[in-house]
């Protein structure tokens, strides 16, 4: 077992200390050597301190006396936040930090396979981007990391900056500026400075990746500090040549320095492309050789929840085509989904739940989804309010069924489907459109 925290750098530190293998903030998920980290949260994490060290905990790091190995602190998360400070100073990884509207989560996961291969890469296994995820994936990077790749985001002003901090990116990439959380935020330019936040934060000689068609360029460009450099993708330093989509992929053609090169990835659409030339000027950015970056990122698929394809069989016979976009949402994405689903062969029959956090933007959100919409779906199903004015918008021969929730509407869209549809599956976390995906992967 290999220590991943030593009990001296715990001392140091925290004045005792253990040698520990990882980090865990849920018993259900602890390893035997862990050091559990009883943060507060839905429920105060030192109620299952003594259920971790059942589980084979090293320690704990705890802010209240507790027996067994106890690191007692004034403040877990402070300490969470120590811990991976300290694993950045001891650390001659280069740091990728990542935010954006849309597609932070797939640019990390193109990052990986990426950086791959040119050394050793830490970046964490789902979207642990807020306040405890981001010092959470500090502290669980290996001392012997090349490359830590970290996803940041927000829903509320003020909460980048300080997470970047921690991070001292090498390279920071905002991957787009678009009205999510515009309900929290106030305005699209205030979310464009809450995204550009992440620039103030670079390192000695870090820079920054923008997207150059955005409506907010020079808010981003203005955010990068004096002396370091900023590239552009969909911009002079990074651009598209060419691109030939299909249903199941795209081959692309692109200029990255200078340098042209030649891709496939296993997902079609523009956004992909785009969040491609973002981590091929990443790569670029630091000293990478970009026609061996392309190679890596070559076959790229996305992941469960953001645009996994898959065939579902049918209770009577038959088979659809799930396009799983359950995760999250916004309007750029749905109409990044939109255009996929337009690809595909088949019925197209979208399947949609609100998108949350626009406040009092969210009627004219959802209806402004309608044209592109009916460029694109031959049926609409529509769980939530919201989702539901965008459905009674559109012509009757579109309109398949609307529900209150995801679970209510589920049966409905499995009892419609036919032989041969193409079914996109979307909508925010918190619109629980994973109920709709998971009625659909059941049998019978």
């Amino acid at each position: 077992m290999s220590v991943l925290w030593s009990a001296d750098e715990l001392k140091a530190l925290f004045g005792v200390g253990w040698d520990v293998s990882g980090i865990s903030i849920d018993t259900r998920s602890l390893r035997p050597g862990d050091l559990f980290v009883a943060l507060q949260g839905a429920r105060d994490g030192h109620e299952f301190v003594e259920a971790a060290f059942a589980k084979g905990a090293a320690a704990a790091l705890v802010s209240r006396p507790m027996a067994g190995n106890a690191i007692l602190v004034t403040d877990v998360l402070k300490a969470l936040e120590a811990l991976g400070q300290a694993a950045r100073a001891r650390s001659g990884a280069k740091a990728v930090a990542v935010t954006g509207s849309v597609g932070k989560t797939t640019v990390k996961e193109m990052l990986r396979r990426t950086l791959a291969a040119f050394g050793k890469v830490h970046a964490a296994e789902a979207s642990f981007n807020n306040h405890i995820g981001v010092p959470l994936t500090l502290a669980r990077m290996p001392r012997e990391t090349d490359f830590g790749i970290f996803e940041i985001g927000m829903n509320h002003p003020g909460e980048i900056a300080p997470l970047a901090a921690l991070v001292r990116p090498d390279v920071g990439i905002v991957t787009c500026v678009d009205r999510a959380h515009l309900g929290l935020m106030g305005s699209e330019l205030a979310i464009a400075k809450e995204k550009a936040g992440i620039y103030a934060a670079l390192a000695p000689a870090g820079k920054a990746v923008i997207p150059g068609e955005s409506a907010y360029l020079q808010v981003l460009r203005e955010a990068v500090p004096p002396g370091h450099c900023a590239l552009l993708f969909n911009g002079p330093e990074a651009r598209l040549l060419d691109m030939l989509s299909g249903p199941e992929n795209a081959e692309i053609a692109a200029e990255v320095l200078e340098r042209k090169v030649y891709f496939r990835l296993a997902a079609p659409g523009r956004h992909m492309a785009s969040n491609a030339l973002a981590v091929l000027t990443a790569a670029a950015a630091l000293g990478l050789d970009v026609e061996a970056a392309a190679s890596a990122l070559s076959g790229f698929a996305p992941y469960a929840g953001r645009g996994a394809r898959r065939m579902l069989a049918l209770p009577e016979g038959g088979r659809v085509l799930l396009l799983d976009e359950s995760y999250n949402a916004s309007g750029a994405s749905m109409r990044a989904a939109f255009s996929v689903l337009k690809l595909q062969p088949g019925r197209h029959v979208a399947v949609l739940g609100d998108m949350l956090e626009l406040g009092e933007h969210a009627q004219g959100e959802h209806l402004a989804l309608a044209p592109a919409l009916r460029e694109s779906a031959d049926v609409v199903f529509a769980a939530g309010p919201h989702c539901g004015a965008l459905f009674d918008s559109l012509p009757r021969a579109m309109q398949g069924a609307h529900a209150p929730d995801a679970a209510a509407l589920a049966p409905m869209v499995k009892a419609a489907l036919r032989d041969g549809d193409a079914v996109l599956v979307k909508g925010s976390l918190g619109s629980r459109m994973r109920d709709v995906i998971s009625a659909l992967e059941s049998p019978g």
